[in-house]
Order: C-alpha cells, then sequence, then structure tokens
C-alpha cells in the first residue's frame, strides 16, 4: 500500500471557464494530468477533493461548472471528498481516509493557492503528514494587490520555508 497520496483540489470546470479563467489553466491542467499519469501507472491512490460553491459560485452544485475537469476525471478506485471551506480537512472525511489508509504523505495540487492550497497545506503540516507542494501545480486569479503569478510565487516562497517542501513536477516521485 502507498505511503504517498496525491491531493487533487478543487480542479473544477467552472474554474476554466470564460470570461474569467484561471491564471494559466491549460499549463495547470497538463501539470495534473501528468501527475494522475504518474500515480495511476504506479497503481496508487488519488483523493479529489471537490468545492461546493456557494449559488452563483462557478462551482455551485448542480450546474455543469462543478463537475471535475474532464481531462482529469476520477476513475473507479480513486476518492472524491467534498469540502465547503477552504480547509479539505474541515468537517470532511478525508483524514479519516487518508488514516484508515496509513498514509503519511500528501502531494498536492490544485486551486486555490492563497486559499484551499494555502490552508490544507498547513493543516496537513499540522496534522503530522510530509507535505509536497507542486510549484507549478497550482494557481489562482489576479488579485487587487498582487498578479497571479506574484501570489503563487509568494505561497511557494513561504509554505516552502515552514510547511512543505516544494518541487517541480518533473521531480515528484511517489513512494511505497
Amino acid at each position: 500500500m502507498y505511503s504517498t497520496t496525491l491531493l487533487v483540489l478543487d480542479m473544477q470546470v467552472g474554474n476554466f471557464s470564460e470570461p474569467d479563467p484561471i491564471y494559466n489553466g491549460t499549463k495547470l491542467l497538463s501539470t495534473i494530468k501528468s501527475l494522475i499519469f504518474k500515480m495511476r501507472s504506479d497503481q496508487g491512490r488519488i483523493v479529489y477533493i471537490q468545492n461546493i460553491g456557494s449559488k452563483g459560485d462557478p462551482d455551485e452544485p448542480g450546474t455543469p461548472g462543478y463537475d471535475f475537469h474532464p481531462t482529469l476525471a476520477p476513475m473507479k478506485g480513486d476518492i472524491v471528498v467534498h469540502k465547503s471551506t477552504p480547509d479539505a480537512f474541515h468537517e470532511t472525511s478525508l483524514q479519516h481516509e487518508l488514516e484508515s489508509r496509513d498514509v503519511k504523505k500528501i502531494i498536492i495540487g490544485g486551486l486555490q493557492t492563497e486559499y484551499c492550497i494555502d490552508t490544507t497545506c498547513r493543516r496537513a503540516f499540522s496534522l503530522g503528514y510530509e507535505v509536497t507542494l507542486v510549484k507549478a501545480g497550482h494557481s489562482t486569479w489576479n488579485g487587487s494587490i498582487l498578479t497571479a503569478q506574484q501570489i503563487i510565487d509568494h505561497h511557494n516562497d513561504v509554505l516552502g520555508g515552514w510547511f512543505v517542501t516544494t518541487k517541480e513536477e518533473r521531480e515528484i516521485v511517489f513512494e511505497l
């Protein structure tokens, strides 16, 4: 059984839709798809986190935007966890799913850098997991003060300074 799990956060159709798609969405999809392919090739475990957006949000349940992006959709055997806060562990089954599979290491990618990625990385660290954040494996939108790329770079630096190890996708190795 794998001690490492790939955690894919909020890769839902609505986040990639016009008129305001996620920054660098095509590259992000390619990076996450590559990680999923590697994990599947090694018959490893993938946990998909699906955000339950509020009314009018791009990921509102019951709308086409709520579905996982079709190029990354879960397959039989994958785990899907639903969340309604930026913390993928808060009031979800994620901790139970990981503990029941004796997971010790988590590789994280997805959306949104300054909310769900940041919060889930910090929470996973505080729960004792060894966390790897994929440098080009998360994204966001431009903010009022910083560009999306500045937000991504800032979080890679801040999280990598204490809570996670940051790696490029090509450096990621899934371990038994």
